[in-house]
């Protein structure tokens, strides 16, 4: 498969990304920093092939993405389902999550992570 993870052709738009936080993302790396979820040191802007998450917990081989208006657009849409089809095929299980429930409900984003991350620990 090659090298896969945060090529280095990617790191100023990683960087780029990091440095221009949306809300949303600001809101929710609050509480993932520092493994403060579950015990899970999550990683933010990490790429994997030509996709940059926003989140991802290596331990879990979970990506945590942010979904704002523009996502719910055609082209978007398609792209965002093909993307998560092949990070599912590589092993990694991608969470959506919208902006809004971040900014107006952290503590239940919160809470549905770590449910998530408990479930899956049971399978």
């Amino acid at each position: 498969m090659g090298h896969l993870y945060n090529k280095k052709s990617l790191n100023k738009k990683r960087r780029e990304l990091r440095n221009n936080k949306t809300d949303a993302e600001k809101y929710l790396w609050y509480e993932l920093k520092s493994s403060q979820v579950c015990g899970k040191k999550f990683r933010r802007q990490h790429s994997i092939d030509n996709f940059i998450l926003d989140f991802y917990c290596p331990e879990e081989k979970l990506a945590i993405e942010l979904d704002g208006e523009h996502h719910y657009e055609d082209k978007q849409k398609n792209y965002d389902e093909e993307r998560t089809k092949y990070l599912q095929k590589i092993g990694i299980q991608v969470l959506r999550i919208k902006n809004t429930d971040v900014i107006f409900g952290r503590d239940e984003v919160v809470k549905g992570i770590e449910k998530f991350i408990k479930e899956r620990k049971e399978k």
